[in-house]
């Protein structure tokens, strides 16, 4: 018997049985359900089980939130239940059971882009760094300029930074062709003919002449040889397209011949239709959309545009359709050598951790709920929301609402500011260092609100809403009951 086998059989029956299970699988400190009808899922007695921290639904999974002993938990449970476990990424693929074709779009752009965020992160970092040393004036010059050391470290940083923005449709080609399950190797291939050395690069496409353009000449028709450096919808299109053709090629096509065959014309026509059709279409909507999501960031109501982003973008968090902001702040850096739009996410996500601090200071003689919120505090100050929205602060309603407001008033002071990302970077505090150095000052103010705002609110509502089972937890407001009971028998006899 296992340690954790009676509440492994207990949250079996909770959460509808074993038929109501289509998937289940485990992360870090969750066990992650795909449920035939989340319905049945009985949530105020699943987390009353012991060992559970807390529950939410995201993208089509029913999460249970167990901690550090989640791997221990999910062998009983395993064991008890008679299902076997898949990986994170068959849940994902059975969870799109439970989700509206939006949220699928939507999920698929998010897993496009996640393998890719790691390096946007570094090339922001590095982008940081390197305007710090080699921008900013401290009073006789700068670093780079009085330094010939850091003037190479300078010079050699670009040749990531360069690596990651300009050829980052190479990045997502690969992904897509990994997400749908198609040959990659040919995808890296489809990108690198979008960057290529040979076409002229997309920064250079604005300032030249129309005669200075290379070309291709068919004779009967002419094609420009652009680049679509830091492009991300052409490259989407050029991806999908590629994957398109090699399904279609591989069910058309006879085995005996298909090596040769399929990657042939799959390649050689995704390359053609990308740079004849896609890119330029792709070239215009991502400019068009980047322009508009700029516009409104630097009109004359650009406070109304950032106060109600600032307050919605959590509950676009619930909803998942946040996940498109990662290709529209790429496009923004793009075109305009910066966003505007990121550092509000990064100042959206301090404020849902500094509620749910609100809620450490207000719980902190409640053993059970410092569990989940001292970890989910961190992870959310770290740019990891998930455990701070869905364990704490939803759950209670107060918290998340605070956090809106506290992030609605950060977002008006960054972008009447101006404030500006290199690129998207850490979602959280260490989100300056991704910050543009003339405007990290005004940056760290907003986050200043972004913390005080959401802890006070939190703390002011939460005296007031809050039971004595919420601030102690239950054991410690019964012993004390106990004990007020037994004062006023010994006041009763002693008169």
């Amino acid at each position: 018997m296992g340690k954790f086998t009676e509440e492994s059989e207990q949250l079996l029956k909770l959460v509808g049985g074993k038929s109501n299970i289509a998937a289940v699988s485990h992360c870090v400190t969750r066990m992650r359900f795909v449920l035939n009808d989340p319905s049945k899922a009985d949530v105020p007695g699943i987390e009353k089980i012991k060992g559970v921290k807390g529950t939410f639904t995201q993208a089509g999974q029913f999460q249970v939130i167990i901690g550090q002993e989640v791997q221990e938990f999910y062998n009983d449970f395993t064991a008890v239940s008679g299902i076997e476990g898949v990986s994170k990424e068959q849940v994902k693929k059975q969870a799109k059971q439970n989700q509206n074709p939006l949220q699928q779009i939507m999920a698929s752009i998010a897993e496009i882009f996640a393998p890719i965020i790691p390096a946007l992160v570094v090339g922001g970092l590095i982008l940081g760094f390197r305007n710090v040393i080699g921008e900013i004036d401290f009073g006789n010059g700068t670093i780079v300029s009085q330094s010939v050391f850091w003037a190479g470290v300078h010079s050699f940083l670009w040749l990531i930074g360069e690596a990651i923005f300009h050829m980052l449709p190479v990045g997502i080609c690969w992904s897509i062709t990994k997400k749908m399950g198609t040959t990659q190797i040919l995808g890296i291939i489809l990108g690198c003919t979008l960057v290529s050395g040979q076409l002229l690069n997309a920064y250079g496409v604005a300032g030249a002449a129309a005669d200075a353009i290379p070309k291709w000449d068919f004779g009967f028709a002419q094609v420009n040889m652009i680049g679509y450096q830091a492009q991300v919808i052409p490259a989407i299109l050029a991806g999908f397209c590629l994957v398109f053709l090699e399904k279609f090629f591989n069910k058309i096509c006879p085995k005996v011949i298909s090596m040769i065959v399929v990657p042939f014309f799959s390649l050689l026509l995704a390359v053609m239709a990308s740079h004849f059709i896609l890119g330029p279409i792709g070239w215009k909507i991502g400019s068009w959309i980047s322009a508009g999501v700029h516009a409104g960031l630097t009109s004359t109501v650009n406070w109304l545009f950032a106060g109600v982003f600032g307050f919605l973008y959590a509950p676009l968090v619930i909803t998942g359709l946040h996940h498109m902001t990662n290709a529209i702040d790429t496009q923004l850096v793009a075109d305009f050598g910066g966003t505007i739009l990121w550092p509000m996410i990064a100042l959206s996500n301090i404020a849902q951790g500094s509620a749910v601090l609100g809620m450490i200071y207000l719980q902190k003689k409640n053993a059970k709920t410092q569990e989940v919120s001292i970890p989910a505090c961190i992870s959310c100050y770290l740019g990891v929301t998930e455990p701070a929205m869905f364990g704490v602060n939803l759950k209670y309603g107060f918290p998340f609402f605070s956090a809106m407001i506290g992030s609605c008033i950060a977002a008006v002071i960054s972008v009447g500011s101006g404030v500006m990302a290199n690129s998207i970077g850490v979602g959280g505090i260490p989100g300056i260092l991704s910050i543009q150095t003339r405007y990290m000052g005004i940056f760290a103010l907003a986050m200043l609100v972004a913390i005080a705002v959401p802890f006070c609110l939190t703390v002011v509502v939460g005296k007031k809403k809050l039971t004595a089972s919420d601030l102690y937890g239950e054991e410690k407001e019964t012993a004390a009951a106990g004990k007020k009971d037994t004062v006023i028998a010994v006041v009763v006899g002693g008169n």
